[in-house]
């Protein structure tokens, strides 16, 4: 069983940073890759940013592009999401997933369906 715990969220003024971490336990965890997504209130969930687990490749959402930056240490089976120039629009809960599906293309990973793992989210709010 792979079980993903997120930390980090919390209330930021407009233009502040913020740093998720979301770790990852489980006997036999070996993840393809592990993404970011995100869920604004009466919102579907949205991608943000997704990263392969192996070569560290990363894909983004256009409206974080410049802003958040997503990294993985391998040895501590820790995903970060550093964000930064946050906007009131950030708010959401934030949750962590992980695909075991290996994809030649790491935008693949932008699919909500093709994470079979997710922690229990993060709160981040963002005021103007």
């Amino acid at each position: 069983q792979v079980q993903l715990v997120e930390s980090g969220g919390g209330l930021v003024q407009a233009g502040g940073s913020l740093r998720l971490s979301c770790v990852a336990s489980g006997r036999t965890f070996r993840p393809q890759a592990m993404g970011w997504f995100r869920q604004a209130p009466e919102k579907e969930r949205e991608f943000v940013a997704a990263i392969r687990w192996s070569s560290s490749d990363t894909y983004y959402v256009d409206s974080v592009k410049g802003r958040f930056i997503i990294s993985i240490d391998n040895a501590k089976n820790t995903v970060y999401l550093q964000m930064s120039s946050l906007k009131p629009e950030d708010t959401a809960v934030y949750y962590c997933a992980a695909s075991a599906i290996y994809y030649s293309s790491t935008t693949a990973y932008s699919v909500r369906g093709r994470y079979a793992y997710w922690g229990q989210g993060t709160q981040v709010t963002v005021s103007s």
